[in-house]
């Protein structure tokens, strides 16, 4: 199921919706499709969308700001582009640069995506005491640029300059 990002009114991005929930905000004039997927269409009996890629909410929503991306598993692989920090395969684990049992915790700055092999042969070590180097340093992700990341990078190219994340 494809996401779909949802901007407030004010073209803040709020969050990622899947494609079949943004169609139903669109259908009952909660939103409006501010970019669509090239070619792809919704079709039922007597209507035809198309699917969105950004959606924008016809009402301003007030959030609680949010300071910080919260940390989980399936955001540091997207944040990493699933690539293993220390070889650049394909990466399915997350790994502590420090581990847990030398005083590491589940923090951006801590993890990074890993491939099997490379989390197997790292074990219970620092990177350096396994003679390993990242290939990128982990970073913190703002709330925009996670949940941005969420739509990939093949997505965010094809999105307008306004909905780019910031660097």
């Amino acid at each position: 199921m494809r996401e779909t990002l949802v901007l407030n009114a004010s073209f803040e991005p709020l969050s990622t919706v899947t494609s079949r929930r943004a169609v139903v905000l669109v259908m009952q004039e909660k939103a409006v499709v501010e970019h669509a997927h090239p070619g792809l269409r919704i079709r039922a009996a007597s209507v035809e969308v198309p699917v969105p890629q950004v959606i924008r909410l016809s009402r301003y929503v007030r959030v609680p700001f949010r300071r910080w991306a919260p940390w989980s598993r399936r955001g540091v692989l997207v944040r990493d582009q699933h690539r293993c920090a220390y070889c650049g395969r394909r990466a399915t684990t997350v790994d502590h640069v420090v581990p847990r049992s030398h005083g590491g915790g589940d923090t951006w700055l801590n993890t990074v995506a890993s491939c099997t092999e490379d989390n197997h042969r790292k074990a219970d070590r620092t990177p350096e005491q396994a003679g390993m180097r990242l290939l990128r340093r982990p970073f913190e992700p703002t709330p925009a640029q996670a949940m941005l990341s969420t739509l990939g990078v093949s997505v965010r190219e094809e999105l307008p300059g306004w909905a780019s994340p910031a660097a």
